[in-house]
């Protein structure tokens, strides 16, 4: 036979005679198709689900909840779910009705029937360890679920900060090499003042840095979890020392300082963190992609545009016209961004969307702040790999450019005065002639005081 007979409320149902899971995940592939994608796509947050899993058998264990025979063998069953031997098992698609109801049942049917093969009993043998009577005993999905995604997001922000902490070191490399190059400021597009490329990038490294700041606090936030509060956080099924062992075993099992709520019914239905999480996440985005529009078009020409920096060529840019380079790295970033910003909109929605006790939408919450995650996390290796280390810049270009900018009549605006210095801008830019000649020959200043104030200018925008 090709296939067993498992029995849920609803009747009978055949699954695969040798899956994992059993008839609540079959039932769960018949009605949501929605994503063309399943849990296996989803690894970290299928070891989180069985890092939980294992911390409630040691502790039903140790409550006296379930024998120590069975225990062991959902723990290690648990176990091989966090390896990842079992992930193709994990069939359900992530965008799912029931509050990850499908995904908690997805697991406690491969755990139970993995715990049976483990003892030498038959798959779908649930007399002998049961998906709900034992793997799920004193839990919800209501606190399984949302533990496991805070859990899979803790760890997938941390591998995040990783990342950017690799951006942040290529970027101050990148301003210790232009320390010393002298470029004219911009603001709304139109020049102000020098600068050095230097400062320029420094400051998209400090910006970094910030932003490394705001997931270690995020992570902090998520790490208050709802484990133990079973169905609306009162803690219904669970044992007092269920629920005093159960976040201790978790703790040390992923390896993150988890605490319990100490109100488990707002914990319950409140989905504040993760709507953090997205937002530090669309803040991320938000100012990365800013620095790549900066780099496109700092990058622009190579001869109708800035030309202050060229970008290294990855790929040719176009099928018809020879020889043309595009920003390919910061556009792909670019584009990442957007739908970061766009799942930020997704997880808004649904924890407004939450009514009462519980939020139902936390399985499109998980997945989009997953998703962003993720891509955000390729984008920035790559940007931080392809890109960022091969900048160049040619100096006397951009000095040359700054020594020709009517930015420079501010240095002397404290000798001529607001009024006069407006004036040499307004002739300089009708007339085409520079402004070191005007300010002498128009506006009464010796060779010698424009020289001084423009090289200490200079010196200034390299110091600073």
């Amino acid at each position: 036979m090709n296939s067993r007979l498992e029995t849920d409320l609803l009747g009978d149902l055949e699954v695969p005679q040798h899956s994992y899971y059993g008839v609540h995940t079959q039932r769960a592939k018949l009605n949501f198709p929605i994503t063309g994608q399943s849990l296996a796509n989803y690894p970290t947050l299928i070891r989180a689900i069985g890092a939980v899993k294992e911390a409630a058998a040691l502790a039903n264990v140790s409550a006296g909840v379930l024998p120590a025979t069975i225990g062991e063998a959902i723990a290690q069953s648990a176990r091989d779910v966090q390896s990842g031997m079992l992930d193709s098992s994990f069939v359900v698609d992530p965008v799912q009705g029931g509050a990850g109801t499908s995904t908690n049942m997805n697991a406690n049917e491969v755990i139970a029937n993995r715990a049976l093969e483990l003892l030498n009993h038959e798959l779908g043998d649930y007399a002998k360890v049961h998906p709900l009577n034992h793997v799920n005993a004193s839990q919800s999905t209501n606190d399984v679920y949302p533990t496991a995604g805070r859990i899979a997001i803790s760890w997938m922000l941390i591998e995040l900060r990783k990342t950017l902490h690799l951006l942040e070191t290529e970027l101050s490399s990148k301003a210790h090499e232009f320390r010393d190059v002298v470029k004219i400021g911009r603001t709304q597009l139109q020049e102000a003042v020098p600068m050095t490329l230097g400062r320029e990038f420094q400051s998209y490294a400090t910006m970094i840095s910030e932003d490394r700041d705001r997931i270690s606090e995020t992570i902090a936030l998520l790490c208050e979890i709802n484990l133990g509060g079973t169905a609306i956080g009162t803690g219904v099924n669970a044992s007092d020392d269920y629920r005093n062992r159960v976040v201790t075993n978790l703790s040390l099992i992923v390896g993150l300082p988890l605490v319990s709520s100490p109100d488990l019914v707002e914990a319950t239905q409140d989905v504040g963190a993760m709507v953090h999480a997205s937002g530090t996440l669309k803040r991320i985005a938000v100012k990365v992609s800013k620095m790549c529009n900066d780099l496109r078009l700092l990058s622009s020409g190579p001869n109708a545009g800035f030309a202050e920096i060229s970008l290294p060529a990855v790929q040719a840019g176009s099928s018809i016209m020879p020889g043309k380079v595009n920003p390919v790295i910061p556009e792909v970033v670019n584009q990442v961004a957007f739908a970061v910003v766009g799942n930020d909109v997704t997880v808004t929605m649904a924890a407004e969307a939450g009514q009462l006790q519980l939020n139902a939408f936390e399985p499109i919450i998980i997945k989009s702040i997953a998703d962003s995650i993720t891509h955000l996390n390729n984008a920035l290796r790559v940007l931080s790999t392809r890109c960022i280390p091969g900048i160049t810049t040619n100096p006397l270009k951009l000095r040359n450019v700054v020594e020709s900018s009517v930015g420079l009549v501010t240095e002397l605006s404290p000798i001529l005065g607001y009024k006069k210095a407006t004036a040499l801008v307004k002739l300089a830019l009708s007339t085409g002639e520079s402004v070191r000649l005007l300010a002498q020959r128009d506006f009464g200043l010796s060779e010698d005081d424009v020289e001084r104030v423009f090289s200490q200018a200079l010196s200034n925008a390299v110091s600073r």
